[in-house]
């Protein structure tokens, strides 16, 4: 397949056109122009790099890229000795950020309900990143903290009361912690994201929700594994996930 019709698919399916972002979604760093080997992962790690050269990718697609707002754009240091990777072997780099967070069924939102077995009701918040929905499986939030951290493979911080029974729940995946207030606004029982600031503790204290930070990467894991499925199933492209560990 070439490279332009693998972003072509890529942008139909995401559609990045209707998401402010804070880095370029597509292709950020382009390579050989016929794709035969796809690598996914997370975040465009020097790791990552350095796994896809090793096994021959013709890309890699991830949902954590490069180009981000604010950051110095000097190609220099780290940023340098990846780039400079790439275009050695020749490797494009594609990326989606919140159009991965977003998607109504590969997304990272939809597939964290999935893999916790939450029933989804609806989205809200900024660009629809936040859902809400319902936990069937019953129990207090020390018990539904516990069921997310066997899960997704962590052990998961949870905030608030340990025996605030859970049956409504909100979650956005990745360093959505600022979405918390707009969480506790739907009436919720509890608030799933991978990342906690100082605040979310006394917030969930004194608005008796509870906060359960699970992991930045590991509530990311599994949007960007099923778009690589889905990209291997539509193309016949070889696509391998990769999961460059990272405890925060």
């Amino acid at each position: 397949m070439l490279l332009s019709e693998m972003q072509s698919l890529l942008d139909g399916w995401l559609e990045p056109w209707r998401y402010k972002d804070y880095a370029p979604n597509g292709l950020q760093v382009e390579g050989r122009a016929e794709v035969a080997k796809v690598l996914t992962g997370v975040t465009a790690s020097q790791a990552l790099i350095d796994a896809a050269a090793a096994r021959g990718a013709d890309a890699i697609l991830v949902h954590h890229g490069y180009f981000w707002k604010g950051e110095d754009a000097r190609v220099c240091g780290m940023k340098k000795q990846r780039i400079r990777t790439l275009l050695q072997h020749d490797i494009s780099l594609l990326a989606y950020h919140l159009p991965l967070d977003g998607h109504l069924s590969l997304g990272n939102n939809a597939q964290l309900g999935q893999v916790l077995g939450l029933e989804p009701v609806g989205q809200a918040g900024e660009q629809g990143l936040l859902w809400h929905g319902d936990w069937r499986g019953g129990g207090a939030a020390q018990a539904f903290a516990s069921h997310v951290s066997a899960a997704l493979g962590r052990d998961a911080q949870l905030l608030g009361r340990g025996d605030k029974p859970v049956r409504k729940v909100a979650w956005c995946t990745g360093g959505a912690q600022g979405f918390f207030a707009d969480a506790i606004a739907l009436g919720v029982d509890a608030f799933i994201t991978g990342e906690a600031s100082e605040q979310n503790y006394h917030m969930a204290i004194e608005c008796d929700v509870a906060f359960i930070a699970a992991g930045h990467h590991a509530t990311e894991r599994f949007g960007i594994q099923a778009l690589g499925q889905h990209l291997a199933q539509f193309s016949g492209i070889n696509v391998e996930f990769i999961d460059v560990l990272n405890p925060v």
